[in-house]
């Protein structure tokens, strides 16, 4: 008996293993440091908000937290090390649907599927795009800047932080909208795409309110429009697309948290309600109305529903433009 007994026990023991650790260990998670892969540089707004959640979870249940950015080849080498990582909730990955939901649609063959290789867990944040302009063109509205366009026929450039960016879209989707022809021009990075606008080298620049209000606050360049369903309390004075006459011009980017396929419901959900909590405290809401962003309350099921609308939506403009990346 006891013999059968310690091979019972080595049986389960060895099939626990196989499948990533014992069923009671999932509610027991965390039990060890978690890693959060950016797969960007720092500094950036998807690494800043990594940083804030790492945090707040680390503060909430007193395990080690940290961010590794993992940046190169547009979002591709950190998004694949957690493509490759257990299925455990020890290794996550904090993107943008820039690198997680267009970047593969750029590349034959896909270098990963954005859902079938992940687990959505949740979206921390979303934001439009805002349409900027070289401050020297003399237009103050979207409407005479259509006019202005319109009256110098293939002479407009855009900048954009690179190919497929949710820049790119936006003053892809705004051109075709507005009958303009304009020149792509992108760039590595937002930081060069706005010098290229204040500089001269190019006319239009489609970037996150966050990061362009304060320049347009100093003169430096000019805000037109936003890409979202509504006005930003970060800037109420800029108008909508939709307010001009064009509601297909809507593009937003989502950061967001996801971890392997194959992460247990119970852990994803656990991290989504630890998400949700922390972009909802006091402090966090005052941070994101201040830059343009808004936090989203998603669940695993409503955020994987999203993304596949997404891939449906932006798939069809990349190869109507026939958008590809070098």
């Amino acid at each position: 008996m006891t013999s059968t007994r310690t091979l019972l026990a080595a049986f389960f023991a060895v099939v626990s293993l196989l499948h990533g650790g014992p069923v009671a260990a999932q509610g027991d998670y965390p039990s060890r440091s978690i890693r959060i892969v950016v797969p960007y540089t720092p500094g950036g707004q998807t690494d800043a908000y990594a940083r804030v959640i790492a945090q707040a979870l680390q503060t909430a249940w007193g395990q080690p937290v940290v961010v590794e950015n993992r940046a190169g080849a547009n979002g591709l080498i950190g998004t694949n090390s957690v493509k490759q990582a257990p299925p455990d909730g020890y290794t996550l990955l904090f993107t943008a649907n820039s690198a997680h939901t267009l970047g593969p649609l750029l590349r034959e063959p896909r270098p990963f599927e954005s859902i079938a290789d992940f687990t959505p867990i949740a979206i921390a944040v979303t934001y439009p795009m805002y349409l900027l302009i070289d401050q020297r063109i003399p237009s103050t509205t979207l409407a005479e800047f259509v006019a202005y366009a319109k009256g110098r026929p293939g002479s407009l450039n855009y900048s954009s932080a690179g190919t497929g960016s949710g820049g790119h879209l936006a003053c892809e989707l705004f051109s075709g909208a507005a009958g303009l022809r304009a020149q792509h021009v992108p760039y590595k990075g937002s930081a060069p795409a706005q010098m290229a606008l204040m500089s001269g080298e190019v006319q239009m620049f489609c970037d996150s309110v966050g990061n362009s209000q304060a320049l347009v606050k100093e003169g430096k360049m000019r805000g037109l429009a936003i890409t979202g369903a509504t006005r930003l309390r970060a800037a109420p004075e800029i108008g909508t697309m939709a307010e001009a006459g064009m509601p297909e011009v809507d593009v937003s980017i989502w950061l967001g948290l996801l971890g392997p396929s194959g992460l247990p419901p119970a852990i994803a959900a656990k991290l989504n309600a630890e998400v949700v909590r922390i972009m909802q405290t006091p402090e966090l809401r005052q941070r994101i109305l201040k830059e343009g962003t808004e936090a989203s309350a998603f669940t695993p099921a409503q955020f994987t529903a999203y993304m596949r609308a997404e891939q449906e939506r932006y798939g069809k403009v990349i190869r109507e433009k026939q958008i590809k990346v070098d």
